[in-house]
């Protein structure tokens, strides 16, 4: 949708509607092509056969772009689907003029904070998820990374986030979460990603994501951190205006081609 340079999308692993709150924004809109679509194992996408990995995703990104006849865009992945961006400008890195890492899902710093993340938010939300217990591992996952109190708001963005995480639980529990403790993404491969990349964190995120943001800052050498005001985890679909402004004037910056 759209014209002008590419921008594409890639959802999280919660859902294939993530990118609908950014893609309405004028700041993106009016000014770019937007690719959006649905990664395997979601949404209309067929199941894969056997695991899946973040390379596999890039890879997958590559062949639709190819397909379409786009040489390059701007990469954009938010949570889980970050790594996949980061991935895409290891593996194809003429493809990607610049990467959009929305409050990654790693690395993971061996701290407290993160450990406690697993400890009190992912383990219960997978032992649910192995219970039976659909709804209530999305919704201990939820509250985990977008807060307490989160349903008003995802419900106001995205009417069928909730009913869409359930349909996707078994790609996201049997799927994303094995793909991403699989990732080997090391300070030496973030060397080698000399695209510009846009790191974007929500002002009151959950204090997992700012120690990941500051990883990555550390690690990148051509990195920019942006906050959003008053936001968190769920900052594209709490305040989808200033984010879309922050990635359109990122672009603009980094127009495609400028590199040379």
């Amino acid at each position: 949708m759209g014209s002008g340079e590419t921008v594409v999308l890639i959802h999280w692993g919660v859902g294939s509607a993530w990118a609908r709150p950014l893609a309405e924004e004028p700041a993106l809109a009016d000014s770019y092509r937007l690719l959006t679509y649905d990664r395997a194992g979601f949404g209309g996408s067929g199941r894969a056969a056997g695991a899946l990995t973040m390379a596999d995703h890039a890879r997958h990104c590559r062949l639709l772009m190819d397909h379409l006849g786009i040489e390059r865009a701007h990469i954009v992945g938010h949570s889980s689907s970050a790594t996949i961006a980061l991935q895409f400008a290891l593996d194809f890195p003429d493809a990607a003029e610049t990467v959009v890492s929305m409050e990654a899902a790693r690395p993971i710093p061996a701290t407290e904070v993160q450990a406690e993340f697993i400890r009190t938010i992912i383990q219960p939300a997978v032992q649910r998820y192995r219970d039976g217990d659909r709804p209530g591992a999305v919704d201990t996952f939820f509250r985990g990374v977008f807060g307490e109190g989160y349903r008003p708001t995802l419900d106001a963005g995205l009417p069928d986030g909730f009913a869409s995480a359930v349909d996707a639980a078994d790609a996201f529990f049997g799927q994303e979460l094995p793909a991403l403790q699989r990732w080997d993404f090391t300070e030496d491969d973030a060397r080698r990603i000399t695209q510009p990349v846009l790191l974007v964190l929500g002002e009151d995120t959950t204090p997992t994501f700012p120690e990941r943001r500051d990883v990555l800052l550390s690690w990148l050498p051509n990195a920019e951190p942006v906050e959003i005001a008053r936001a968190r985890h769920l900052l594209h679909v709490e305040h989808p205006a200033p984010v879309a402004e922050a990635l359109a004037a990122f672009f603009a910056r980094h127009a495609i081609g400028a590199r040379g």
